[in-house]
């Protein structure tokens, strides 16, 4: 109780904090997600669809949704695959690359002064047990 209770206590203190940052770039939560992920998966900031959503754990549902707002606003392209037509890529627009490291840039620094409290190295091993207690959670769930 102490463990889960402080982790859904933590998230309900910083979730507002982030959401204003990202709103501030005219983004939600689940878009931000989509646009980080594609700007972390480096140039040409381009994966397929199917990638996007088992890498971020959302339903194909969500990730179509979530998609064509992106591609409504221009923050994404939909590229057909070069190895096989009938597949679409999913990439950055050169707008889309432009906002998500703007509000990445952001995001980070408020995170940063978020954790202040700790050092790196207490961030380092509460990171460390956070993704133990995460992988016996998701093969416990199997």
């Amino acid at each position: 109780m102490a463990v889960l209770g402080r982790a859904r206590r933590l998230t309900l203190l910083v979730r507002p904090r982030i959401d204003a940052v990202l709103a501030s770039h005219g983004l939600d939560a689940g878009e931000a997600d989509v646009l980080f992920t594609l700007l972390r998966a480096g140039p040409p900031y381009r994966l397929r669809p199917t990638e996007l959503f088992k890498s971020m754990m959302v339903s194909s549902g969500g990730m179509t949704h979530r998609l064509s707002k992106l591609s409504k606003a221009g923050l994404i392209e939909r590229r057909p695959a070069e190895e096989d037509g009938r597949s679409l890529l999913v990439e950055l627009s050169e707008a889309g690359r432009r906002k998500a490291e703007a509000a990445f840039r952001e995001d980070m620094a408020l995170e940063a002064r978020l954790l202040a409290g700790l050092s790196d190295a207490e961030q380092e091993q509460l990171a460390a047990l956070l993704r133990r207690l995460e992988g016996s959670l998701t093969t416990d769930r199997q």
